[in-house]
């Protein structure tokens, strides 16, 4: 059976959207091109997120000492024995708010990128409260001729959960930046945490029609983790009973329901989230790959005989 996204996976993958895209396998390399933060240097707030800490999610290549050309020479190496059939590359600008420095920066580094004969398009992972109409246009004027994509972190929905957590911005801003960015055609991306302090099972069904209702072309989801010498970790010490971690088999007994609910169209990249064991504090799920987790969402899908999209409703607001 073909599902509306074109393909017999239970879910829109973000395999299958480059497949169809480019007509082969894309890897995504991530670069560190020494930006901040406004919420770390004191624009916004100090400290940056309770859950933040960024080495838990960047590969040991990226470090802003090194050349955005040396950082995909390298990030190329380091995937190429265990992605051999990828064959085109999206420079993936993931630490930070990668569009918080002044338009002729982003130019610089962007464009250092965009010229590595193997890069096809570039990910520009940011903040809602850092983009604006010019950085926009500019983006909106490079995805002519090759792909841009600009990922936002949101992590919830529920403006008390985002006070919480010190994001310092609330919902509605995201909702803005989403909304400026699809509107120039570019490919939008949302990034949501599941399982932040004081969220409920209830909750996260909840939000999927709200996420469904943004125009974003990707999303990606992940299980709290907590993390050593984060504020989240202290808080965890002093209160632990404000934090749920499921069970591996529960969380994707969780992420099927999610997916029942989601908009069909969204493309799913991510669902967990692997990090090395030498960060996490309190419980985890211990060393389970992103391939294995995959395996066995889809194994859950089939059992089930359920699909992304399956009791998708429109969001109505109020």
């Amino acid at each position: 059976m073909a599902y509306p996204w074109g393909d017999e996976r239970r879910f829109n993958s973000y395999a299958g959207y480059f497949r169809r895209l480019f007509g082969d396998r894309v890897q995504k390399l991530s670069v560190d091109a020494g930006f901040t933060c406004p919420n770390r240097d004191g624009r916004v707030g100090t400290g940056g997120c309770t859950f933040c800490i960024n080495g838990a999610f960047t590969p040991s290549y990226c470090t802003p000492a090194k050349s955005i050309t040396q950082q995909i020479d390298e990030g190329i190496e380091f995937h190429r024995n265990r992605y051999r059939t990828a064959r085109h590359y999206l420079v993936y600008f993931q630490s930070y708010s990668n569009t918080y420095a002044p338009l002729e920066r982003l130019k610089a580094v962007y464009g250092e990128a965009l010229r590595h004969p193997d890069v096809v398009g570039i990910v520009v992972g940011t903040r809602p409260d850092c983009v604006d109409e010019v950085t926009l246009d500019y983006l909106a004027e490079v995805a002519r001729d090759r792909y841009v994509a600009v990922e936002y972190g949101i992590e919830s929905t529920r403006d008390a959960t985002l006070r919480a957590v010190n994001r310092g911005h609330d919902f509605a801003a995201a909702e803005r930046a989403v909304r400026m960015t699809a509107g120039r055609g570019l490919a939008v991306g949302g990034h949501f945490i599941l399982g932040l302090p004081g969220e409920t099972d209830a909750m996260l069904l909840d939000q999927t029609a709200r996420i469904s209702a943004l125009p974003l072309t990707t999303v990606k989801f992940h299980q709290l983790q907590v993390f050593r010498g984060t504020a989240m970790a202290a808080e965890y010490d002093a209160h632990p009973e404000r934090f749920r971690f499921w069970t591996l088999d529960e969380y994707l007994d969780l992420f099927v329901e999610i997916l029942r609910r989601l908009r069909p169209d969204l493309v799913v990249e991510r669902f967990a989230s692997e990090a090395p064991p030498r960060y996490h504090y309190g419980r985890n799920w211990g060393l389970v790959r992103n391939e294995q987790l995959l395996s066995m969402l889809e194994k859950r899908l089939e059992r089930r005989n359920a699909y992304q999209g399956e009791i998708f409703t429109t969001f109505v607001d109020g």
